[in-house]
């Protein structure tokens, strides 16, 4: 297939979709445009603050992330990434596929409330079948195995993932209903020396202690590990409906702040200009809280994708909150710097850093500086944590070189709220001094 055009449609309510407008191949470029409909112009709401309801082709940015195509706005967070790219060539329609077939592709049970359909009259989503069950677990991870490694595999198994196995990032996942809910199943990489599915459980888990409002997660045994279950936080808590959702990289994208930019501050700020009402606060509080239990337990990957908005009421204000955490885990790099900004220092990876630009989040830096010890005081407590999760001793040992090595646990002993009773920002040097 070659698809010239597709429709926009929303789809909070699946038995009411709305249509929103017709996406076509950008004429600057590989990416995806966007015009509203005429019905959506009169009654719709921005999707994002990037694509206000005027009558115009809105155009992706000439810029390509990652040498890849995009989609404008909004919709950029519609299609699949590299994992879910991956399964449409490897099952569901064999081939290279452009942008737009990506997009289709990706079915019904795609992040956040909008739709892909080749009709403006009716939603007709890609027919990709039923989302397997939780007990199909162990069948899934073997077929996503496969096609990991390159594997081909036969009509049989290809439908286990037909369903369901279209989402983004780069970890072999697929969707799967336990109890009638969507869940996100998370497998281990293909030659991980490590069960990473239950870290990541035990260090989201860590997190819910530490007052961080996480995704819930449940650790399913597999014959050789573990897969990690994942409860959708873009669907309403009855699985019935989809939530309007952005990642943190389309919000900031939107509000015409610089990629290289893109950091916890420069969200909090977005937070507390476009917050949701009553909520702004809080979230600045739970954005450090998160920024600085990344650093403290080495989650060097927490880029734009790896932090999500929910849109609160589209229909009224399209005022933002801050999503579940997900995707938290040690990295076990030792770069020393995360994705994300966090300070003065830029990504620098330390609890300095994270102090210095304290006040963006509505903390001043005493209060900052509490939350950080009381953080550290969670996470020193790793161990135990961690060995009532299950994990095992191998895994404990393989940790403890990351978490603590003689740098991470001397920043956390060595931090003293003492040296933050001022403004966290670093003083400038006077350029016309001569010391």
């Amino acid at each position: 297939m070659n698809f010239r055009e597709l429709h926009l449609w929303f789809v909070a309510d699946r038995a009411s979709p709305i249509h929103v407008g017709v996406l076509t191949k950008s004429a600057t470029g590989p990416g995806i445009a966007l015009r509203y409909a005429d019905g959506w112009m009169n009654s719709g709401f921005a999707l994002s603050e990037d694509l206000p309801l005027r009558d115009q082709l809105f155009l992706p940015p000439s810029r390509q992330q990652g040498g890849q195509p995009v989609a404008v706005g909004a919709i950029d967070d519609a299609r699949p990434d590299r994992w879910g790219e991956r399964v449409i060539e490897w099952v569901i329609n064999p081939g290279r596929n452009s942008l737009m077939e990506f997009l289709y592709f990706a079915g019904d049970d795609r992040f956040g409330a909008l739709g892909v359909s080749t009709s403006a009259t009716r939603y007709e989503p890609a027919p990709l079948g039923p989302l397997p069950t939780i007990d199909k677990a162990q069948k899934i991870s073997e077929v996503a195995a496969k096609i990991e490694e390159g594997q081909s595999v036969s009509k049989a198994e290809a439908q286990v993932l037909h369903g369901g196995g279209t989402l983004g990032g780069v970890k072999p996942k697929a969707l799967v209903q336990i109890d009638g809910i969507e869940w996100i199943l998370k497998f281990n990489s293909q030659g991980s020396n490590v069960d990473t599915s239950l870290l990541e459980h035990a260090t989201m888990t860590m997190a819910a202690k530490a007052g961080i409002d996480v995704a819930r997660t449940q650790p399913i045994r597999l014959v050789d590990g573990h897969a990690i279950a994942i409860r959708r936080f873009d669907r309403a808590a009855d699985g019935k409906g989809r939530l309007h959702a952005l990642s943190a990289g389309t919000a900031l994208r939107a509000a015409n702040v610089e990629p290289a930019e893109f950091g916890y501050p420069e969200l909090a700020q977005l937070l507390r200009r476009l917050g949701a009402p009553g909520v702004t606060d809080r979230d600045g509080v739970e954005l450090f809280r998160r920024m600085v239990f990344n650093i403290l337990v080495e989650n060097t990957d927490d880029h734009e994708k790896n932090h999500a908005l929910l849109v609160a009421d589209p229909w009224k204000h399209g005022r933002m909150q801050l999503a579940p955490a997900y995707d938290v885990l040690p990295a076990m790099s030792g770069q020393g710097h995360q994705q994300f900004k966090c300070g003065a220092l830029g990504s620098e990876s330390s609890l300095a850093n994270a102090m210095t630009m304290c006040e963006d989040f509505g903390l001043p830096p005493p209060a900052a500086a509490e939350e950080v010890v009381r953080l550290i005081g969670i996470v020193n407590g790793w161990r135990d944590h961690f060995r009532s999760c299950g994990v095992s001793g191998a895994d404990m040992k393989t940790l403890q070189g990351w978490l603590d090595s003689g740098e991470k646990k001397e920043e956390r002993q060595q931090f003293s709220p003492k040296d933050h009773l001022r403004s966290g920002r670093p003083k400038r040097r006077n350029p016309f001094s001569l010391r």
